[in-house]
């Protein structure tokens, strides 16, 4: 069934298809596919907070280089399902239900291509590709930027998170913000400098004029379950072997975001892979300034084209 795309805000091609999906719970998704179904194809794992139209300039130079490209709204955000009375806010009660959502783009693109699949995975998006990767999904390779494999949080903080989540779900309030959320967290209103997601004040700009213009497309602070969900199962990663397939990743030197230290563990014990750190970059490198942008995607594309 044909989903809305917001054109007018994406700066990308007209996709070929953009459906409703249904997850194997009844949580309705969005995913949006540009190509033949002829070409090798990359699909996109967006990060927390972002949509299919956010990554429309990235698909358009997918395209540009020979690639089909797909991309998903994770359950909770773009125009995908969210949280009935608090549409704003972030939440999931664990991460294995985005691996519903994995299993059902993946089937989905299953019915539209034979082509080997590529993985492209920010933010978010990497700790849900590692999961369905070690989990055995099918991909040819992946590209990892700032993948969440760790939370650049003081360990205090960390360790408070369970019991104060605890205490929460007893009284039926794990759904509220995590504490001392603040505007950061408001994409739409918050000074480029200030921001911690890039250094480029064009891209930011842009990013910002999609959700003013479509404020449905908007998503605000993580709910405290997703936070504990989060650092749930990023411990549980840390612990397993990494896949097997040919992988690159890239981090700003200046993420505050993510863990470095999390993302170079993983890495050096990653066969077949490499990591590229982008000095002074902030967390979103396919919106930083164009040297380490293009750098980025350029190193996707000799992945993705060595590993068909």
């Amino acid at each position: 069934m044909s989903a809305p795309f917001h054109a007018d805000v994406a700066d990308a091609p007209a996709p070929a298809r953009v459906d409703w999906l249904t997850a194997s719970d009844g949580v309705r998704l969005r995913a949006a596919f540009w190509g033949s179904g002829a070409l090798p194809l990359v699909g996109i794992f967006p990060g927390r907070t972002e949509m299919v139209e956010k990554y429309g300039p990235t698909v358009a130079n997918l395209i540009e280089h020979g690639f089909d490209v797909a991309v998903i709204d994770w359950r909770g955000q773009g125009l995908s399902d969210r949280l009935y009375d608090t549409p704003l806010r972030g939440d999931v009660p664990d991460f294995a239900d985005y691996q519903k959502d994995v299993q059902t783009f993946w089937a989905w693109l299953g019915s539209l291509t034979a082509q080997p699949r590529h993985i492209l995975a920010h933010s978010m998006g990497g700790c849900i590709a590692l999961r369905a990767l070690v989990n055995g999904l099918p991909a040819q390779s992946v590209a990892f930027s700032a993948p969440m494999w760790g939370l650049a949080l003081p360990a205090a903080t960390m360790a408070s998170v369970a019991p104060l989540h605890a205490v929460l779900r007893l009284t039926g309030q794990d759904t509220r913000e995590v504490p001392g959320a603040g505007e950061e967290f408001e994409l739409w209103n918050f000074a480029f400098e200030r921001n911690e997601l890039t250094r480029d004040p064009e891209r930011y700009a842009w990013a910002q004029a999609q959700v003013r213009a479509r404020p449905e497309l908007r998503l605000g602070a993580p709910s405290m379950r997703w936070l504990a969900a989060a650092l749930r199962e990023m411990a549980a990663l840390d612990a397993l072997p990494s896949p097997a397939l040919p992988a690159i990743c890239g981090f700003g030197t200046g993420d505050k975001i993510i863990s470095p230290k999390a993302i170079r563990s993983r890495m050096a014990r990653w066969r077949n892979a490499n990591l590229t750190e982008y000095d002074g970059a902030l967390h979103e490198l396919l919106l930083e300034r164009p040297e380490v942008r293009d750098d980025f995607l350029t190193r996707c594309h000799v992945l993705f084209a060595k590993a068909d």
